[in-house]
């Protein structure tokens, strides 16, 4: 996206991070953004913290996600992604039972960023930081999450839209992202 604050493009007049922050607060209770520049974040009047492993993208913000909150579980999402789901987060959360995460698979792949993180994955999500350059999806076998398949999904959101993101210009305009 060129640089762009992709959390503060909007949808129906409203910025994404809002609108997440919005669902989060009326499902989950509290929040906090992991940002590389707090500043653009400040008006939101949410908690913001850094990464401690800079430059390993997801992994390395989930790191920070687990490390500041104060819940044993965090729900992860990008802060490009206009359509996150409450059911699906529900859907998620009523198979924590004995899990360190609760991760979807959509189209063959897992979807590690609408998925929900206990802080039990911290050891082994830093040991892997400081190792190798682990993706979110690996993190996710590494710890044995629990997948919650398609069909369980369908039933919520039959097309995956939660999982839609926009990572260039072209798909920001194809949701209907405006700076």
């Amino acid at each position: 996206m060129g640089g762009a604050a992709k959390g503060l493009l909007q949808l129906d007049g409203r910025p994404l991070i809002e609108r997440s922050l919005d669902l989060f607060s009326r499902l989950l209770g509290a929040s906090l953004l992991v940002v590389n520049d707090p500043g653009r974040y400040a008006a939101f009047g949410v908690p913001c913290v850094g990464d401690q492993f800079p430059g390993r993208g997801a992994p390395g913000g989930l790191h920070a996600a687990l490390k500041a909150a104060q819940t044993p579980w965090v729900f992860a999402a990008g802060c490009d992604m206009p359509f996150l789901s409450g059911e699906g987060i529900a859907l998620l959360a009523a198979r924590r039972a004995g899990a360190v995460a609760v991760v979807p698979r959509w189209n063959g792949r897992l979807e590690p960023l609408h998925a929900l993180w206990s802080r039990q994955a911290l050891p082994v999500l830093e040991q892997a930081l400081a190792e190798e350059d682990l993706s979110l999806r690996r993190l996710a076998e590494l710890v044995g999450a629990v997948i919650v398949e398609p069909a369980a999904w369908c039933a919520i959101d039959p097309g995956g839209r939660a999982f839609l993101n926009a990572n260039t210009p072209e798909e920001a305009a194809r949701l209907g992202l405006v700076p």
